[in-house]
C-alpha cells in the first residue's frame, strides 16, 4: 500500500510556539540522519568534498523549526550559533519536506510551485540536488498489517 502525503500547512500557532523553543535538537536529529546516510554509503562520496566547510540551514516554516549544519572532516556537524549567513538555505512547510523524503515530489517541482525556497549559492544548490537525486534509498521491509 503506497501512502500519499497530502499538501498541508500546520496552524500558525504551532510555528509561533516552535520558534520560541530551543532549536538545537533539530540540528542534532538532522545531522544524525545525514551521518547515518554517510555510514550507509548512501551519499555519493565524490560530491562530499564540495560541501567542505559550507554552512547549510533548513527551516520548516509551519513548525517554527530550524537547523544549521556544516560538513567538515568527513562528517556533518551541527552549528548551534551560526556566525554568518548560510551558503545554502532551504525553507518549506513540513508537508513539502515529507513529500521530498518520500520521493513523492522532486525539488524542482516544489521550487517552481513556490513550495520550496532555496537561497544562497546556486552552484552548491545544484550539487546538493544532484547528490539527493543520486541517493538510492534502501527499500524498507513492509510491515504486515496487524489484524485482530
Amino acid at each position: 500500500m503506497n501512502m500519499t502525503i497530502p499538501k498541508f500547512r500546520l496552524p500558525g500557532l504551532i510555528a509561533r510556539i516552535g520558534r520560541k523553543l530551543p532549536q538545537w535538537p533539530h540540528a542534532l536529529v538532522l545531522v544524525g540522519g545525514l551521518n547515518t546516510a554517510l555510514k550507509m554509503k548512501l551519499l555519493p562520496e565524490d560530491s562530499l568534498s564540495q560541501l567542505e566547510d559550507k554552512l547549510f540551514r533548513v527551516r520548516v516554516k509551519d513548525t517554527g523549526g530550524e537547523a544549521s549544519y556544516t560538513y567538515r572532516d568527513g562528517m556533518f556537524r551541527p552549528v548551534f550559533r551560526p556566525d554568518r549567513e548560510p551558503d545554502l538555505a532551504f525553507t518549506a512547510n513540513l508537508s513539502a519536506y515529507l513529500q521530498l523524503l518520500a520521493r513523492q515530489e522532486d525539488p524542482d517541482t516544489l521550487f517552481f510551485n513556490r513550495e520550496l525556497e532555496i537561497t544562497g549559492d546556486t552552484e552548491l544548490g545544484l550539487i546538493v540536488k544532484n547528490m539527493l537525486d543520486a541517493v538510492d534509498w534502501p527499500t524498507l521491509p513492509k510491515l504486515p498489517l496487524l489484524s485482530r
